[in-house]
């Protein structure tokens, strides 16, 4: 008995089963100073500290931001996916305001992502994450 078909059995089963990679959808240019203010709704969470804020439906106009003041464990880390639904439930579809920073290099602009301070009303979203019992332990 040839063991050939199993064998291509086995190997197409596995790329079917593979989830293919989903890039952040935010294609707007980010803000390349420091202290610039934007708003708009959070239209998508990547992982605990990052997200896209935009005004409108469109991804081309979505800026990505990664959160200056919440550092969230990676998301294959213990506690990273936590950390991700965490910031779905308190900032997707909500409105926010961020004011851009400098980050600890002294860059505004890290992973493709602009380093930013997100509030909801008065509440900065790293205050928030914090109170939901996400415990920081990121890069």
């Amino acid at each position: 008995m040839s063991c050939r078909p199993l064998l291509l059995a086995g190997t197409l089963l596995f790329f079917c089963s593979v989830a293919p990679a989903h890039a952040d959808p935010c294609k707007a240019p980010l803000p390349a100073q420091a202290g610039l203010r934007f708003s708009g709704t959070v239209r998508y969470v990547g992982d605990g500290d990052g997200l896209c804020v935009g005004g409108t439906t469109d991804p081309n106009e979505w800026i990505e931001v990664r959160l200056a003041d919440f550092d969230a464990p990676e998301f294959h880390q213990a506690g990273g996916a936590a950390a991700k639904v965490a910031l779905e439930r308190i900032a997707l579809h909500r409105e926010v305001t961020c004011t851009t920073e400098r980050g600890r290099s002294g860059r505004i602009v890290s992973f493709d992502r602009v380093i930013a301070r997100c509030r909801i009303g008065s509440d900065s979203i790293g205050d928030l994450l914090r109170q939901a019992g996400i415990v920081a332990g990121g890069n």
